[in-house]
């Protein structure tokens, strides 16, 4: 169901009308704590990823352009891109199954675009405008200088907060040196640097400032994938009708025991940062912030009834399918999924090899007779250095009988560097049993195989 507008109800309109501005009013109570020591633990880790070193490697940098990336400072490269497939498939099942057990948690606890709204914009326009109703009243007011201000004061602000996070939008693109050589380079060496931090500045600030609450209910598809991922099992945010309705205000000295617990203070649509009434019951726009709960909650105490007329319930729950139980056993199997999954990616991230090798034949080549009677094929071999450091390593065939002799005599690999070396793979040819035999290539380092290589040796087998 849709949302009722109306002078305590702030909402979006209906579709084809002119846009209401939605004025929330300031958040207050314990899901809101909770949520600002995740929120702002999130940003902390936002603002630093890109700066944290690990063996001199970025703590996360996602370079698109050179396709390069680094993760818990490990870098990973085209050759990974299996291990980075994998890491997105976890943050996608993660997403689903997390929403098919609580909901739409996500959005009102961890979704940067709710972190910074709520607990970064919405905070600077309380500091400056004031609570709900006197940010309603200055804009609906005359023109003023104090109210032009306020304006240039606030906007000023959320230019700068935009361009802050720009920059570290950037960081985390093109990695935090590079943006410390666009930042004191010259600017006519850096065009590209600069109109992208001018362009994101915009967009974020276009965002925060005007688009706000339409990201959550219109532009984002999340909210509509919810629709098919929940169930009577799922958690989410909801109104006990049973025990609020009929809803009605409570006069003193009034015992009218017909009533039920709402009184109509419309408190928890003030609060709502989407502008919703929850009481017209499960809603794409709800983004399970919680600060209705907490508005109720406190409701409650005032009036001595019971906390959570609103509250976390399942839809089974809400909608009174007679003694409903709830059933912990799908919970259980996908925490299990998800656990082994995050499992398997730390292990990938963490067993990989040191250096990333592509084997191939040298094009158009074939097997070469030499005069000594041994056979010898021609490789090319690309080496790229994953290790964070200076890495010195050796070619070793894994099969005793075979020699091999470098073309170019390349022994080392820079920090996040690469070489392509031809060598021969040379080999008597009364030990070849078949025209085609497999075999390996070991790139050693230290006294330990640090990759694998796997290729064909042709030759004409012995007599």
């Amino acid at each position: 169901m849709g949302a009722v507008a109306n002078d305590n109800n702030p909402v979006l309109p209906s579709k084809g009308k002119k846009r209401t501005w939605i004025y929330a009013k300031k958040p207050a109570g314990k899901f809101y704590n909770y949520r600002q020591w995740v929120g702002y633990g999130l940003l902390l880790f936002l603002f630093l990823g890109p700066f944290i070193r690990i063996n001199g490697n970025p703590f996360m940098m996602f370079n698109i352009v050179e396709r390069k990336f680094s993760i818990f400072g490990n870098i990973f490269y085209p050759q990974d891109l299996h291990i980075f497939v994998f890491g997105m498939l976890i943050v996608m099942v993660c997403i689903v199954l997390f929403t098919a057990v609580f909901g739409r948690v996500w959005c009102g606890w961890t979704c940067p675009q709710t972190i910074f709204m709520e607990l970064i914009f919405r905070r600077i326009e309380y500091l400056i405008e004031g609570d709900w109703t006197q940010q309603r009243k200055l804009n609906e007011g005359p023109n003023t200088d104090a109210k032009a201000w306020k304006k240039l004061l606030k906007h000023s602000v959320f230019l700068l907060i935009s361009f802050a996070i720009s920059n570290i939008f950037l960081a985390y693109i093109i990695g935090s040196d590079a943006l410390f050589k666009i930042m004191t380079d010259p600017l006519e060496q850096h065009i590209g640097g600069f109109i992208s931090i001018v362009v994101f500045t915009l967009v974020f600030y276009g965002v925060f400032a005007y688009v706000r609450e339409i990201v959550c209910t219109t532009i984002c598809p999340y909210g509509r994938l919810q629709g098919v991922l929940l169930d009577e099992q799922s958690m989410t945010v909801a109104y006990n009708e049973k025990r609020g309705e009929p809803r009605g205000k409570l006069r003193k000295g009034e015992t009218d025991n017909d009533k039920g617990d709402c009184i109509d203070c419309n408190l928890c649509v003030q609060v709502c940062p989407t502008g919703i009434d929850i009481r017209n019951g499960i809603q794409m726009e709800c983004v399970s912030c919680t600060a209705c709960i907490d508005a109720c909650d406190a409701v409650m105490e005032k009036i001595h009834k019971p906390k959570r007329l609103i509250g976390f319930y399942t839809l089974g729950e809400i909608e009174g399918k007679g003694e409903f139980k709830k059933n912990k056993t799908r919970q259980t199997i996908y925490i299990v999924i998800l656990a082994f999954l995050i499992g398997v990616f730390g292990y990938m991230i963490f067993s990989r090899s040191e250096i990333g090798g592509s084997l191939l034949r040298a094009t158009g080549s074939t097997y070469q007779m030499r005069e000594d009677g041994t056979v010898s094929n021609l490789y090319a071999l690309e080496l790229i250095n994953k290790s964070g450091r200076k890495m010195d390593f050796e070619l070793v065939p894994e099969d005793s009988n075979l020699q091999i002799q470098l073309v170019n005599n390349i022994h080392t690999l820079a920090k996040d560097g690469s070489a392509k070396l031809s060598f021969f793979l040379i080999g008597k040819r009364e030990n070849v049993k078949t025209y085609k035999t497999k075999v390996r290539v070991n790139v050693m380092s230290d006294g330990k195989i640090v990759e694998k290589l796997k290729t064909t040796f042709i030759a004409p087998p012995g007599s």
